[in-house]
């Protein structure tokens, strides 16, 4: 078989199953994008920017579970997707990002749109590559996959010189497609000692990460629950891991937990955290987190293992395997007076929603979206409060449901990915709930949206501020306000309207929840201008720095 390098990466992205990359073309990688033309196998979404790219890529993996691809020319075009590859990194999320180079020759001239891919990316991806000649690829592009995939999941970028994609290369046979390594089996003895300690523990709790999602060990996670009774609490990452109404479940963890979660975790002997990194948005002050607790810890990445908390018994292994070998051998166990304490907490300490039947305020807007949705629909947010009461008050029900920015925190998330999203699972309703701060960072890719002709609903709770910054400076800093307010925002549905979507103004509507069931049923991408008072917090909240138990509950 005879080739240009161009081609040959087109047809090796065909044979990892690759049928929707994002993207921007450049003079640096136009040699891909022509090779792309001319195999209509592929289908590819303009985006308007390439860190919409990298997100829509984002977006079809994290709701499919598999690699997905981004494509960026030189230069700007590497810069500008730098931040969706680093968010990608630390959410654990198999993204392959395929950049464009100056001609080999001209690499370290200072040439037009020339940068050090190499050197940038190195610090942000789980590996990369700069490409070296066109034979490479043959390698290069199943190994990206397999890295991807394999283990602890995470992006790898690979920089391809223009002269490579353009050289000719014969070959007379096809590599093997990329593929997730074997998972790594746990130590038995590990096994054994953690059944052990289960059994021993008068007052444990399940502690479950996003490397349940990433290990599809949902099922085994919850019947581990259920087998022994464990109250369980979910990480950001992991929400839907666990049904919310699980009677199991104490929901989300952490700095805006409810009361009940973070109070049960203070008085638990023994934590068991599977797929779990500790992180301080879960834990607060780590050495006040769980005091008086034992610690499993069972995680792929050995880097995770003591890294913020030293496990008493640490076992590096894939999630799911640990799982069904410790059902195996565990007994059950009814736990009634640990599990009748939970109750007493739950009826001493409970979550407050304010406003939860009300759709004109944030908990009950959340609850109104739900209900118009389904009960399975994706829903992706961007980053502030919308993003937590969402995941305070939303019925997540499954995995791969909930897409939300975690380690990196990226505002300008949401509605890319929430595209990538609709695309992966277009027949699933998908929606996306935003500020008017983070929307405004990513909203040109509502004209992406409307091209795609995506299955897509965008929510904005208009506040007119950076309503966590306006929070923080509320509570911690004597309420000296500055920059957190805008003095000026955009009319949301007119910008909507003038970029080719369907869109309502709910300071416009009458009765919320019948526009909403109306905006709702219309096909296609529509965008919904949610009016909120900036004065409502999203509590309770832990002081930045302090422990869990000194949560915050009251503005």
């Amino acid at each position: 078989m005879k080739m240009t390098g161009a081609d040959l990466v087109i047809r090796l992205l065909e044979r990892q199953g690759i049928r929707t990359i994002a993207g921007i073309p450049g003079g640096a990688n136009l040699p891909l994008y022509d090779a792309l033309a001319r195999r209509p196998v592929i289908r590819h979404i303009l985006s308007r920017h390439e860190q919409g790219a990298g997100f829509i890529a984002q977006g079809l993996a994290r709701a499919s579970g598999r690699p997905a691809v981004c494509f960026a020319t030189s230069g700007p075009g590497a810069t500008n997707i730098v931040t969706a590859i680093a968010d990608a990194k630390l959410d654990s999320i198999p993204v392959v990002c395929i950049t464009g180079q100056v001609a080999s020759p001209l690499i370290g001239t200072d040439a037009f749109q020339e940068v050090d891919v190499f050197g940038m990316s190195l610090p942000i991806t789980k590996h990369n590559y700069l490409v070296q000649s066109a034979e490479e690829l043959l390698r290069i592009i199943p190994e990206a996959f397999r890295i991807a995939a394999s283990g602890r999941p995470g992006p790898v970028w690979i920089d391809i010189p223009k002269d490579v994609q353009q050289a000719t290369i014969e070959f007379a046979d096809w590599p093997e497609c990329g593929a997730a390594s074997a998972p790594i089996e746990p130590e038995a003895d590990a096994v054994t000692e953690a059944a052990a300690m289960i059994e021993a523990a008068q007052r444990p709790i399940l502690y479950l990460g996003g490397g349940i999602i990433h290990s599809e060990s949902s099922e085994l996670a919850c019947a581990l629950a259920e087998r022994s009774h464990l109250p369980t609490v979910s990480t950001l990452m992991a929400l839907g891991a666990m049904p919310t109404d699980h009677p199991q479940s104490l929901g989300m963890l952490g700095m805006h937990a409810a009361p009940y979660t973070n109070l049960g975790l203070e008085e638990c002997d023994l934590l068991i955290a599977l797929g779990a990194r500790f992180d301080d948005r879960a834990t607060g002050k780590v050495a006040e987190f769980c005091p008086g607790a034992s610690v499993i810890h069972v995680d792929i990445d050995p880097a995770e293992l003591g890294k913020i908390r030293r496990p008493t018994l640490a076992a590096r292994a894939d999630v799911g395997r640990f799982l069904a070998e410790l059902l195996a051998i565990l007994p059950e166990r009814a736990r009634a007076d640990w599990n009748a304490r939970i109750a007493t907490l739950k009826a001493e300490h409970p979550m407050d929603m304010p406003g939860a039947d009300d759709p004109s305020r944030p908990y009950g807007l959340i609850r109104a979206i739900a209900r118009h949705a389904g009960r399975d629909a994706i829903v992706a947010t961007d980053v502030g409060q919308h993003q937590m009461w969402t995941a305070q008050a939303f019925p997540f029900c499954r995995p791969r449901q909930w897409l939300t920015s975690g380690g990196l925190g990226t505002m300008g998330f949401g509605l890319p990915a929430a595209l990538g999203a609709a695309l992966s699972e277009p027949e699933c309703p998908v929606v996306c709930i935003s500020g008017d701060g983070s929307f405004m960072m990513n909203n040109q890719e509502l004209v992406t949206a409307v091209e795609a002709g995506a299955n897509l609903k965008i929510i904005i709770m208009n506040n007119q501020s950076l309503g966590l910054v306006h929070q923080q400076q509320t509570l911690f800093f004597g309420k000296r306000l500055i920059a957190s307010k805008f003095q000026h925002g955009p009319d949301f549905a007119m910008m909507a309207r003038a970029m080719g979507m369907d869109a309502i103004d709910l300071a416009d509507e009458a009765d919320i929840d019948a526009a909403l069931a109306e905006a709702f049923a219309r096909p296609g991408p529509v965008l919904i201008n949610a009016p909120t008072c900036v004065e409502q917090h999203v509590l309770p909240m832990v002081p930045p720095g302090g422990a869990n138990r000194e949560m915050i509950r009251q503005a």
